[in-house]
Protein backbone atom coordinates (compact mmCIF):
# COMPACT_ATOMS: atom_id res chain seq x y z
CA UNK A 1 0.00 0.00 0.00
CA UNK A 2 2.59 2.62 0.90
CA UNK A 3 4.06 2.25 -2.75
CA UNK A 4 0.56 2.29 -4.28
CA UNK A 5 0.55 5.83 -2.08
CA UNK A 6 3.94 7.05 -3.49
CA UNK A 7 3.48 6.02 -7.49
CA UNK A 8 -0.25 7.97 -6.92
CA UNK A 9 0.63 10.97 -4.46
CA UNK A 10 -1.94 9.73 -2.00
CA UNK A 11 -1.71 10.98 1.43
CA UNK A 12 -0.07 8.43 4.36
CA UNK A 13 -2.99 5.98 5.11
CA UNK A 14 -3.49 3.80 8.12
CA UNK A 15 -3.68 0.38 6.81
CA UNK A 16 -6.30 -1.82 8.63
CA UNK A 17 -6.24 -5.43 9.25
CA UNK A 18 -6.55 -7.28 6.23
CA UNK A 19 -9.24 -9.46 6.32
CA UNK A 20 -10.01 -12.51 4.26
CA UNK A 21 -13.18 -14.13 2.68
CA UNK A 22 -13.61 -16.97 0.40
CA UNK A 23 -15.89 -15.59 -3.13
CA UNK A 24 -19.37 -17.40 -3.82
CA UNK A 25 -17.73 -18.25 -7.03
CA UNK A 26 -14.33 -20.14 -8.23
CA UNK A 27 -14.33 -17.98 -10.95
CA UNK A 28 -13.78 -14.79 -8.47
CA UNK A 29 -10.47 -16.17 -7.44
CA UNK A 30 -9.86 -18.02 -4.50
CA UNK A 31 -10.05 -15.27 -1.81
CA UNK A 32 -11.18 -11.73 -1.80
CA UNK A 33 -11.07 -8.58 -0.22
CA UNK A 34 -12.09 -5.61 0.84
CA UNK A 35 -9.96 -3.83 1.53
CA UNK A 36 -9.65 -0.96 -0.69
CA UNK A 37 -12.83 0.04 0.90
CA UNK A 38 -11.36 0.74 4.04
CA UNK A 39 -9.09 2.43 2.41
CA UNK A 40 -11.07 5.32 -0.21
CA UNK A 41 -12.03 7.20 2.50
CA UNK A 42 -8.59 8.11 3.34
CA UNK A 43 -7.57 8.29 -0.13
CA UNK A 44 -10.30 10.14 -1.41
CA UNK A 45 -10.72 8.11 -4.07
CA UNK A 46 -13.29 5.14 -5.49
CA UNK A 47 -12.48 1.71 -4.15
CA UNK A 48 -11.47 0.53 -7.39
CA UNK A 49 -9.29 2.63 -7.98
CA UNK A 50 -7.19 1.61 -4.65
CA UNK A 51 -8.10 -1.56 -5.97
CA UNK A 52 -6.45 -1.36 -8.97
CA UNK A 53 -3.20 0.60 -7.33
CA UNK A 54 -2.86 -2.14 -5.00
CA UNK A 55 -3.05 -4.51 -7.83
CA UNK A 56 -0.38 -2.62 -9.60
CA UNK A 57 1.70 -2.10 -6.54
CA UNK A 58 1.68 -5.85 -5.90
CA UNK A 59 4.89 -7.97 -5.67
CA UNK A 60 3.74 -11.66 -6.05
CA UNK A 61 5.17 -14.98 -5.15
CA UNK A 62 4.52 -16.81 -8.58
CA UNK A 63 4.72 -20.30 -6.58
CA UNK A 64 2.15 -19.48 -4.43
CA UNK A 65 -0.21 -16.48 -6.52
CA UNK A 66 -1.42 -17.03 -10.02
CA UNK A 67 -2.64 -13.61 -10.45
CA UNK A 68 -5.20 -10.74 -8.75
CA UNK A 69 -7.72 -9.38 -10.24
CA UNK A 70 -9.44 -6.51 -9.67
CA UNK A 71 -13.40 -6.74 -9.68
CA UNK A 72 -16.25 -3.99 -9.47
CA UNK A 73 -16.80 -1.98 -7.18
CA UNK A 74 -13.90 -2.51 -5.68
CA UNK A 75 -13.02 -6.17 -4.41
CA UNK A 76 -9.20 -8.16 -4.74
CA UNK A 77 -9.85 -11.43 -5.70
CA UNK A 78 -6.52 -13.85 -5.73
CA UNK A 79 -5.92 -16.63 -7.44
CA UNK A 80 -3.72 -19.13 -5.47
CA UNK A 81 -1.09 -21.22 -7.77
CA UNK A 82 -1.80 -24.96 -8.26
CA UNK A 83 1.87 -25.74 -7.03
CA UNK A 84 0.24 -24.09 -3.27
CA UNK A 85 -2.84 -25.86 -3.64
CA UNK A 86 -0.54 -29.03 -4.67
CA UNK A 87 2.03 -28.52 -1.46
CA UNK A 88 -0.94 -29.30 0.55
CA UNK A 89 -1.42 -33.01 -0.28
CA UNK A 90 2.39 -33.01 0.91
CA UNK A 91 1.39 -31.38 4.25
CA UNK A 92 -1.87 -33.70 4.84
CA UNK A 93 0.52 -36.92 4.53
CA UNK A 94 3.21 -35.63 6.56
CA UNK A 95 0.98 -34.52 9.64
CA UNK A 96 -1.13 -37.25 9.36
CA UNK A 97 -3.72 -37.92 12.09
CA UNK A 98 -1.91 -34.29 13.54
CA UNK A 99 -3.43 -32.83 10.78
CA UNK A 100 -5.72 -29.98 11.33
CA UNK A 101 -4.65 -29.99 14.70
CA UNK A 102 -3.29 -26.44 16.61
CA UNK A 103 -2.02 -25.33 19.66
CA UNK A 104 -4.17 -22.17 20.05
CA UNK A 105 -5.79 -23.16 22.98
CA UNK A 106 -2.32 -23.26 24.84
CA UNK A 107 -3.21 -25.61 26.92
CA UNK A 108 -6.13 -23.75 29.03
CA UNK A 109 -8.57 -26.24 30.97
CA UNK A 110 -11.47 -26.00 30.04
CA UNK A 111 -14.49 -28.24 31.22
CA UNK A 112 -17.50 -29.30 29.47
CA UNK A 113 -20.67 -30.52 31.21
CA UNK A 114 -23.04 -32.24 29.39
CA UNK A 115 -26.12 -34.73 29.38
CA UNK A 116 -26.65 -34.66 33.47
CA UNK A 117 -30.02 -36.49 33.09
CA UNK A 118 -31.58 -37.14 36.18
CA UNK A 119 -31.11 -40.99 37.75
CA UNK A 120 -34.88 -41.04 37.32
CA UNK A 121 -35.20 -42.78 34.33
CA UNK A 122 -33.65 -44.03 30.97
CA UNK A 123 -31.41 -41.49 28.31
CA UNK A 124 -34.07 -40.83 25.67
CA UNK A 125 -32.37 -39.62 22.18
CA UNK A 126 -32.51 -36.00 23.27
CA UNK A 127 -29.82 -37.04 25.77
CA UNK A 128 -27.82 -38.57 22.92
CA UNK A 129 -27.52 -35.89 20.83
CA UNK A 130 -26.86 -33.34 24.12
CA UNK A 131 -24.24 -36.47 24.37
CA UNK A 132 -22.89 -36.67 20.88
CA UNK A 133 -22.95 -32.43 21.29
CA UNK A 134 -20.77 -32.31 24.18
CA UNK A 135 -18.39 -34.95 23.25
CA UNK A 136 -17.59 -33.63 19.98
CA UNK A 137 -16.95 -30.10 21.84
CA UNK A 138 -14.35 -31.53 24.04
CA UNK A 139 -13.08 -33.67 21.12
CA UNK A 140 -12.85 -30.46 19.25
CA UNK A 141 -10.94 -28.10 22.01
CA UNK A 142 -8.65 -30.95 22.52
CA UNK A 143 -7.94 -30.74 18.98
CA UNK A 144 -6.87 -26.72 18.91
CA UNK A 145 -4.67 -26.89 22.32
CA UNK A 146 -7.50 -26.78 24.77
CA UNK A 147 -7.18 -29.08 28.47
CA UNK A 148 -10.60 -30.55 28.48
CA UNK A 149 -12.47 -31.95 31.17
CA UNK A 150 -15.55 -34.29 30.54
CA UNK A 151 -18.06 -33.74 33.13
CA UNK A 152 -21.70 -35.49 33.97
CA UNK A 153 -23.41 -33.45 36.91
CA UNK A 154 -25.82 -36.27 39.18
CA UNK A 155 -28.79 -34.53 40.47
CA UNK A 156 -29.55 -37.05 43.14
CA UNK A 157 -31.03 -34.72 45.69
CA UNK A 158 -34.06 -32.87 45.84
CA UNK A 159 -37.96 -33.92 45.38
CA UNK A 160 -37.13 -35.29 41.94
CA UNK A 161 -35.36 -38.43 44.29
CA UNK A 162 -37.92 -39.11 47.10
CA UNK A 163 -40.32 -38.81 44.35
CA UNK A 164 -38.48 -41.70 42.54
CA UNK A 165 -38.25 -43.73 45.67
CA UNK A 166 -42.55 -43.32 46.47
CA UNK A 167 -42.79 -44.79 42.67
CA UNK A 168 -40.33 -47.75 42.93
CA UNK A 169 -41.79 -48.00 46.12
CA UNK A 170 -45.87 -48.56 45.22
CA UNK A 171 -44.88 -50.72 42.54
CA UNK A 172 -43.15 -52.98 44.60
CA UNK A 173 -46.47 -52.85 47.15
CA UNK A 174 -48.71 -53.45 44.03
CA UNK A 175 -46.56 -56.73 42.88
CA UNK A 176 -46.79 -58.23 46.71
CA UNK A 177 -50.38 -57.44 46.48
CA UNK A 178 -50.54 -54.59 48.93
CA UNK A 179 -51.66 -51.48 46.58
CA UNK A 180 -51.55 -47.99 47.61
CA UNK A 181 -52.28 -44.60 45.69
CA UNK A 182 -49.27 -43.83 42.93
CA UNK A 183 -47.95 -40.60 43.68
CA UNK A 184 -48.98 -37.68 42.17
CA UNK A 185 -46.37 -36.95 39.02
CA UNK A 186 -44.62 -40.28 39.47
CA UNK A 187 -42.77 -41.86 37.09
CA UNK A 188 -44.35 -43.98 35.33
CA UNK A 189 -43.49 -46.77 32.52
CA UNK A 190 -42.72 -50.25 32.83
CA UNK A 191 -38.96 -49.50 33.58
CA UNK A 192 -40.45 -48.91 36.91
CA UNK A 193 -41.94 -52.23 37.61
CA UNK A 194 -38.16 -53.46 36.88
CA UNK A 195 -36.70 -51.02 39.11
CA UNK A 196 -39.23 -52.36 41.69
CA UNK A 197 -38.16 -56.22 41.35
CA UNK A 198 -34.45 -54.81 41.36
CA UNK A 199 -34.83 -53.01 44.54
CA UNK A 200 -36.48 -56.14 45.77
CA UNK A 201 -33.92 -58.29 45.37
CA UNK A 202 -30.85 -56.07 46.71
CA UNK A 203 -32.57 -54.04 49.54
CA UNK A 204 -32.80 -56.42 52.68
CA UNK A 205 -35.57 -55.91 55.22
CA UNK A 206 -37.94 -54.37 52.24
CA UNK A 207 -40.83 -56.43 52.61
CA UNK A 208 -41.23 -55.62 56.89
CA UNK A 209 -40.63 -52.16 56.41
CA UNK A 210 -42.01 -48.97 56.86
CA UNK A 211 -43.06 -46.38 54.32
CA UNK A 212 -40.23 -43.72 55.70
CA UNK A 213 -37.52 -46.36 56.05
CA UNK A 214 -38.15 -47.59 52.89
CA UNK A 215 -38.80 -45.06 50.30
CA UNK A 216 -35.22 -43.54 50.94
CA UNK A 217 -33.99 -47.24 50.49
CA UNK A 218 -35.90 -47.52 47.03
CA UNK A 219 -34.54 -44.02 45.67
CA UNK A 220 -31.04 -44.88 46.49
CA UNK A 221 -30.76 -48.46 45.10
CA UNK A 222 -32.96 -46.93 42.28
CA UNK A 223 -30.56 -44.38 41.24
CA UNK A 224 -27.75 -46.49 41.04
CA UNK A 225 -29.03 -48.80 39.10
CA UNK A 226 -30.24 -46.16 36.57
CA UNK A 227 -26.64 -44.56 37.01
CA UNK A 228 -25.46 -47.74 36.08
CA UNK A 229 -27.55 -47.94 33.04
CA UNK A 230 -26.67 -44.63 31.88
CA UNK A 231 -23.02 -45.17 32.37
CA UNK A 232 -22.87 -48.51 30.11
CA UNK A 233 -25.78 -46.75 27.49
CA UNK A 234 -23.03 -43.98 27.13
CA UNK A 235 -20.14 -46.18 26.89
CA UNK A 236 -21.62 -47.78 24.21
CA UNK A 237 -22.56 -44.23 22.46
CA UNK A 238 -18.72 -43.96 22.76
CA UNK A 239 -18.41 -41.50 25.51
CA UNK A 240 -16.35 -41.47 28.16
CA UNK A 241 -16.88 -38.63 31.15
CA UNK A 242 -13.43 -38.17 32.89
CA UNK A 243 -15.45 -37.31 36.05
CA UNK A 244 -19.30 -37.44 37.21
CA UNK A 245 -20.46 -34.86 40.47
CA UNK A 246 -23.19 -36.07 42.63
CA UNK A 247 -25.39 -33.27 43.55
CA UNK A 248 -26.11 -34.74 47.06
CA UNK A 249 -21.75 -34.79 47.82
CA UNK A 250 -22.34 -30.70 48.07
CA UNK A 251 -24.37 -30.88 50.46
CA UNK A 252 -22.07 -33.43 52.15
CA UNK A 253 -19.17 -31.91 52.11
CA UNK A 254 -20.83 -28.78 53.28
CA UNK A 255 -20.06 -26.62 49.92
CA UNK A 256 -23.36 -25.71 49.66
CA UNK A 257 -23.63 -24.07 53.40
CA UNK A 258 -19.88 -22.51 52.21
CA UNK A 259 -21.47 -20.54 48.68
CA UNK A 260 -24.31 -19.20 50.84
CA UNK A 261 -22.09 -18.16 53.33
CA UNK A 262 -20.49 -16.32 50.89
CA UNK A 263 -23.20 -14.82 49.27
CA UNK A 264 -24.52 -13.55 52.68
CA UNK A 265 -21.03 -11.89 53.39
CA UNK A 266 -21.18 -9.85 50.21
CA UNK A 267 -24.51 -9.03 51.34
CA UNK A 268 -26.55 -10.60 48.69
CA UNK A 269 -29.15 -12.58 50.67
CA UNK A 270 -32.06 -11.53 52.15
CA UNK A 271 -35.21 -12.94 53.85
CA UNK A 272 -38.41 -13.29 53.35
CA UNK A 273 -40.15 -14.94 56.01
CA UNK A 274 -38.86 -17.90 57.08
CA UNK A 275 -37.16 -18.36 53.42
CA UNK A 276 -34.38 -16.84 52.21
CA UNK A 277 -33.65 -15.34 48.59
CA UNK A 278 -31.04 -14.05 46.93
CA UNK A 279 -30.38 -10.83 44.86
CA UNK A 280 -30.46 -12.27 41.35
CA UNK A 281 -31.66 -9.07 40.12
CA UNK A 282 -28.52 -6.67 41.46
CA UNK A 283 -27.06 -8.82 38.69
CA UNK A 284 -29.26 -8.98 35.84
CA UNK A 285 -30.96 -11.27 36.36
CA UNK A 286 -35.04 -10.24 36.10
CA UNK A 287 -35.79 -10.94 39.15
CA UNK A 288 -34.53 -12.10 43.00
CA UNK A 289 -34.48 -15.98 43.69
CA UNK A 290 -35.54 -17.83 46.78
CA UNK A 291 -32.77 -20.25 47.58
CA UNK A 292 -34.25 -21.80 51.14
CA UNK A 293 -37.84 -22.02 50.87
CA UNK A 294 -39.89 -21.61 54.21
CA UNK A 295 -39.68 -25.40 54.82
CA UNK A 296 -36.13 -25.16 54.64
CA UNK A 297 -36.10 -27.01 52.04
CA UNK A 298 -33.00 -26.38 49.07
CA UNK A 299 -34.12 -24.82 45.42
CA UNK A 300 -32.35 -26.34 43.04
CA UNK A 301 -30.79 -23.11 42.22
CA UNK A 302 -29.18 -23.26 46.07
CA UNK A 303 -27.11 -26.59 44.73
CA UNK A 304 -26.42 -25.15 41.25
CA UNK A 305 -24.64 -22.23 42.86
CA UNK A 306 -22.21 -24.29 45.10
CA UNK A 307 -21.98 -26.59 41.95
CA UNK A 308 -20.23 -23.35 40.27
CA UNK A 309 -18.43 -22.36 42.61
CA UNK A 310 -16.95 -25.94 42.71
CA UNK A 311 -16.13 -25.63 38.95
CA UNK A 312 -14.35 -22.51 39.55
CA UNK A 313 -12.50 -23.75 42.39
CA UNK A 314 -11.12 -26.34 40.30
CA UNK A 315 -8.96 -24.59 38.27
CA UNK A 316 -11.28 -23.98 35.03
CA UNK A 317 -10.71 -21.49 32.35
CA UNK A 318 -13.57 -21.77 30.53
CA UNK A 319 -17.27 -23.81 31.82
CA UNK A 320 -19.55 -25.31 28.84
CA UNK A 321 -22.79 -26.12 29.97
CA UNK A 322 -24.85 -27.91 27.47
CA UNK A 323 -28.48 -27.69 28.94
CA UNK A 324 -31.95 -28.31 26.97
CA UNK A 325 -33.77 -25.79 25.24
CA UNK A 326 -35.86 -24.90 28.15
CA UNK A 327 -33.18 -23.30 30.47
CA UNK A 328 -32.59 -20.58 28.40
CA UNK A 329 -33.93 -18.42 31.39
CA UNK A 330 -31.98 -20.31 33.92
CA UNK A 331 -28.64 -18.81 32.28
CA UNK A 332 -28.95 -15.09 34.01
CA UNK A 333 -29.49 -16.33 36.94
CA UNK A 334 -26.83 -18.80 37.48
CA UNK A 335 -24.28 -16.03 35.36
CA UNK A 336 -25.80 -13.52 38.63
CA UNK A 337 -24.18 -16.17 40.84
CA UNK A 338 -20.90 -16.90 39.45
CA UNK A 339 -20.87 -13.25 39.32
CA UNK A 340 -21.69 -12.42 43.09
CA UNK A 341 -19.26 -15.16 43.63
CA UNK A 342 -16.79 -12.76 43.04
CA UNK A 343 -15.96 -14.33 39.14
CA UNK A 344 -15.76 -13.02 35.61
CA UNK A 345 -19.48 -14.63 34.94
CA UNK A 346 -18.02 -14.98 30.77
CA UNK A 347 -16.34 -17.86 32.50
CA UNK A 348 -19.59 -19.31 31.64
CA UNK A 349 -21.03 -20.35 28.26
CA UNK A 350 -24.02 -22.20 27.82
CA UNK A 351 -25.28 -24.00 24.61
CA UNK A 352 -29.35 -24.78 24.23
CA UNK A 353 -29.94 -27.76 23.01
CA UNK A 354 -33.08 -27.89 20.80
CA UNK A 355 -35.07 -31.43 21.00
CA UNK A 356 -35.24 -34.22 18.40
CA UNK A 357 -38.00 -35.75 16.74
CA UNK A 358 -37.33 -39.54 15.83
CA UNK A 359 -38.88 -40.41 12.64
CA UNK A 360 -39.51 -43.78 10.68
CA UNK A 361 -40.10 -43.42 7.51
CA UNK A 362 -40.95 -39.95 7.72
CA UNK A 363 -44.08 -40.85 10.33
CA UNK A 364 -43.65 -40.08 13.99
CA UNK A 365 -41.60 -42.77 16.07
CA UNK A 366 -44.64 -44.19 18.92
CA UNK A 367 -43.01 -43.92 22.13
CA UNK A 368 -41.10 -46.87 24.14
CA UNK A 369 -43.09 -49.31 25.95
CA UNK A 370 -40.47 -49.25 28.32
CA UNK A 371 -40.72 -45.78 29.54
CA UNK A 372 -44.49 -44.76 28.19
CA UNK A 373 -43.16 -41.64 27.55
CA UNK A 374 -39.93 -41.03 25.40
CA UNK A 375 -37.95 -42.97 22.78
CA UNK A 376 -34.92 -44.38 24.54
CA UNK A 377 -30.91 -43.82 23.32
CA UNK A 378 -30.46 -47.29 23.56
CA UNK A 379 -32.86 -48.67 21.38
CA UNK A 380 -32.26 -46.14 18.77
CA UNK A 381 -28.25 -47.06 18.51
CA UNK A 382 -29.30 -50.94 19.00
CA UNK A 383 -31.15 -50.43 15.82
CA UNK A 384 -29.51 -47.35 13.35
CA UNK A 385 -25.71 -47.84 15.22
CA UNK A 386 -23.42 -45.39 17.34
CA UNK A 387 -21.85 -44.07 14.23
CA UNK A 388 -24.81 -43.09 11.91
CA UNK A 389 -26.48 -42.01 15.15
CA UNK A 390 -23.68 -39.55 16.55
CA UNK A 391 -23.55 -38.29 12.96
CA UNK A 392 -26.85 -38.00 12.01
CA UNK A 393 -26.97 -35.89 15.69
CA UNK A 394 -24.46 -33.41 14.56
CA UNK A 395 -25.92 -32.84 11.43
CA UNK A 396 -27.34 -29.56 12.58
CA UNK A 397 -26.59 -26.48 14.79
CA UNK A 398 -27.78 -27.83 18.33
CA UNK A 399 -30.23 -24.86 18.62
CA UNK A 400 -32.11 -25.57 15.89
CA UNK A 401 -34.70 -28.87 15.83
CA UNK A 402 -33.40 -32.36 14.28
CA UNK A 403 -35.31 -34.83 12.82
CA UNK A 404 -33.94 -38.09 13.53
CA UNK A 405 -35.17 -40.70 10.60
CA UNK A 406 -34.49 -44.34 11.69
CA UNK A 407 -34.65 -45.55 7.86
CA UNK A 408 -32.79 -42.99 6.87
CA UNK A 409 -30.06 -43.99 9.29
CA UNK A 410 -29.96 -47.37 8.51
CA UNK A 411 -29.77 -47.50 4.77
CA UNK A 412 -26.82 -48.41 3.03
CA UNK A 413 -26.99 -46.18 0.10
CA UNK A 414 -25.88 -42.32 -0.59
CA UNK A 415 -28.44 -40.39 0.60
CA UNK A 416 -27.71 -41.49 4.06
CA UNK A 417 -24.95 -39.06 4.93
CA UNK A 418 -22.86 -40.55 7.57
CA UNK A 419 -23.23 -43.84 4.88
CA UNK A 420 -21.50 -41.11 2.08
CA UNK A 421 -19.24 -40.01 4.19
CA UNK A 422 -17.48 -43.28 5.79
CA UNK A 423 -18.11 -44.69 1.57
CA UNK A 424 -15.54 -42.16 0.48
CA UNK A 425 -13.06 -43.21 3.53
CA UNK A 426 -13.60 -46.50 2.08
CA UNK A 427 -13.16 -46.03 -1.63
CA UNK A 428 -9.91 -44.90 -0.86
CA UNK A 429 -8.78 -47.29 1.08
CA UNK A 430 -9.83 -49.86 -1.85
CA UNK A 431 -7.55 -47.71 -4.10
CA UNK A 432 -4.57 -48.16 -1.86
CA UNK A 433 -5.57 -51.72 -2.16
CA UNK A 434 -5.40 -52.02 -5.81
CA UNK A 435 -2.27 -49.73 -6.20
CA UNK A 436 -0.67 -52.23 -3.84
CA UNK A 437 -1.80 -55.05 -6.57
CA UNK A 438 -0.51 -52.95 -9.50
CA UNK A 439 2.87 -52.56 -8.19
CA UNK A 440 2.17 -48.86 -6.75
CA UNK A 441 1.97 -48.61 -3.20
CA UNK A 442 2.73 -46.05 -1.38
CA UNK A 443 4.01 -43.82 0.45
CA UNK A 444 3.89 -41.52 -2.10
CA UNK A 445 6.16 -38.24 -0.86
CA UNK A 446 8.06 -37.77 -3.59
CA UNK A 447 5.03 -38.49 -6.05
CA UNK A 448 4.96 -35.35 -8.35
CA UNK A 449 2.07 -33.60 -7.88
CA UNK A 450 2.57 -31.12 -10.35
CA UNK A 451 0.93 -33.50 -12.71
CA UNK A 452 -3.01 -32.66 -10.99
CA UNK A 453 -4.11 -30.40 -12.94
CA UNK A 454 -7.90 -31.28 -13.24
CA UNK A 455 -10.57 -28.82 -12.24
CA UNK A 456 -11.62 -31.78 -9.96
CA UNK A 457 -8.28 -32.42 -8.46
CA UNK A 458 -7.84 -28.75 -7.89
CA UNK A 459 -10.81 -28.84 -6.53
CA UNK A 460 -10.44 -31.43 -3.54
CA UNK A 461 -7.08 -29.74 -2.55
CA UNK A 462 -8.89 -26.72 -1.65
CA UNK A 463 -11.17 -28.87 0.15
CA UNK A 464 -8.31 -30.15 2.39
CA UNK A 465 -6.42 -26.89 2.77
CA UNK A 466 -8.75 -25.27 4.27
CA UNK A 467 -9.47 -28.40 6.91
CA UNK A 468 -7.10 -26.70 9.62
CA UNK A 469 -9.41 -23.27 9.49
CA UNK A 470 -12.70 -25.50 9.57
CA UNK A 471 -11.68 -27.02 12.70
CA UNK A 472 -10.34 -24.14 14.62
CA UNK A 473 -13.08 -22.32 13.46
CA UNK A 474 -15.99 -24.94 14.52
CA UNK A 475 -13.49 -25.42 18.21
CA UNK A 476 -14.09 -21.57 18.31
CA UNK A 477 -17.73 -21.66 17.81
CA UNK A 478 -18.32 -24.75 19.65
CA UNK A 479 -20.02 -26.31 16.35
CA UNK A 480 -19.51 -29.68 15.23
CA UNK A 481 -22.52 -29.23 12.71
CA UNK A 482 -19.38 -27.32 10.70
CA UNK A 483 -17.49 -30.91 10.37
CA UNK A 484 -20.29 -32.77 9.32
CA UNK A 485 -20.98 -30.67 6.59
CA UNK A 486 -17.31 -30.24 5.73
CA UNK A 487 -17.17 -34.12 5.27
CA UNK A 488 -20.26 -34.35 3.63
CA UNK A 489 -18.70 -31.56 0.87
CA UNK A 490 -15.06 -33.22 0.47
CA UNK A 491 -16.92 -36.93 -0.07
CA UNK A 492 -19.19 -35.39 -2.61
CA UNK A 493 -16.19 -33.95 -4.03
CA UNK A 494 -13.98 -36.62 -4.11
CA UNK A 495 -16.87 -39.84 -4.93
CA UNK A 496 -17.93 -36.81 -8.02
CA UNK A 497 -14.10 -37.11 -9.68
CA UNK A 498 -14.41 -41.00 -9.31
CA UNK A 499 -17.26 -41.32 -10.85
CA UNK A 500 -16.34 -39.05 -13.86
CA UNK A 501 -12.73 -40.13 -14.17
CA UNK A 502 -13.13 -44.23 -13.57
CA UNK A 503 -13.76 -45.54 -16.62
CA UNK A 504 -11.56 -43.02 -18.90
CA UNK A 505 -8.15 -42.23 -19.14
CA UNK A 506 -8.16 -40.00 -16.22
CA UNK A 507 -8.79 -42.86 -13.81
CA UNK A 508 -6.59 -42.57 -10.56
CA UNK A 509 -4.64 -45.88 -11.83
CA UNK A 510 -3.82 -45.78 -15.09
CA UNK A 511 -0.83 -46.85 -17.57
CA UNK A 512 0.94 -43.49 -16.58
CA UNK A 513 2.67 -44.76 -13.40
CA UNK A 514 3.77 -41.39 -12.50
CA UNK A 515 0.40 -39.68 -12.76
CA UNK A 516 -1.30 -42.43 -11.05
CA UNK A 517 1.28 -41.93 -7.98
CA UNK A 518 0.24 -38.57 -7.83
CA UNK A 519 -3.50 -39.50 -7.72
CA UNK A 520 -2.90 -41.84 -5.47
CA UNK A 521 -1.47 -39.09 -3.08
CA UNK A 522 -4.00 -37.21 -3.41
CA UNK A 523 -6.22 -39.93 -2.74
CA UNK A 524 -4.22 -41.02 0.50
CA UNK A 525 -4.74 -37.42 1.60
CA UNK A 526 -8.12 -37.26 1.27
CA UNK A 527 -8.68 -40.71 3.20
CA UNK A 528 -6.72 -39.03 5.65
CA UNK A 529 -8.63 -35.84 6.52
CA UNK A 530 -11.37 -38.00 5.84
CA UNK A 531 -10.56 -39.80 9.23
CA UNK A 532 -9.59 -37.19 11.03
CA UNK A 533 -12.93 -35.38 10.86
CA UNK A 534 -14.66 -38.60 11.28
CA UNK A 535 -12.56 -38.91 14.82
CA UNK A 536 -13.42 -35.68 16.00
CA UNK A 537 -17.60 -36.28 15.77
CA UNK A 538 -16.35 -39.92 17.25
CA UNK A 539 -17.41 -41.41 14.63
CA UNK A 540 -15.56 -44.46 13.02
CA UNK A 541 -13.65 -44.36 9.87
CA UNK A 542 -14.31 -48.05 8.27
CA UNK A 543 -11.88 -49.67 5.16
CA UNK A 544 -14.10 -51.72 3.85
CA UNK A 545 -18.12 -51.33 3.57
Amino acid sequence: MARAAAVHGWPPVTVPEVTWEYPPERTFGDLSTTLSFALAKQVRRSPRDVATAIQQALDVDPTLVAKVEVAAPGYLNVFAANGWWQGVIREVLAAGSAYGRTSIGQGQRVQVEFVSANPTGPLHVGHGRGAALGDAIANLLEAVGYGVEREYYINDAGSQMRLLGESVWARYLEAQGRPVPFPDNGYHGEYVRELAERVAATVPGLPDAEAEQAIPACAAEASRILLEEIGADLRAFGVLFDSWVSERSLFDSREVEAALATLRAGGYLYEEGKAIGFRASDFGDEKDRILIRSSGEPTYFTSDIAYHANKIRRGFHRLINIWGADHGGYIPRVKAAVRALGHDPEILQVILLQMVKVLRGGAPVPMSKRTGEFVELREVVNEVGKDAARFLFLTRRSEAQLDFDIEVAKRQSMDNPVFYVQYAHARACSMARKAAEAGLPGPYADADLALLTLPEELGIMKYLAVYPEMVRNSAQAHEPHRVTTYLQELAAAFHGYFTKYKDSEERVISGDRDLSRARLAMVAAVRQVIANGLTLLGVSAPERM
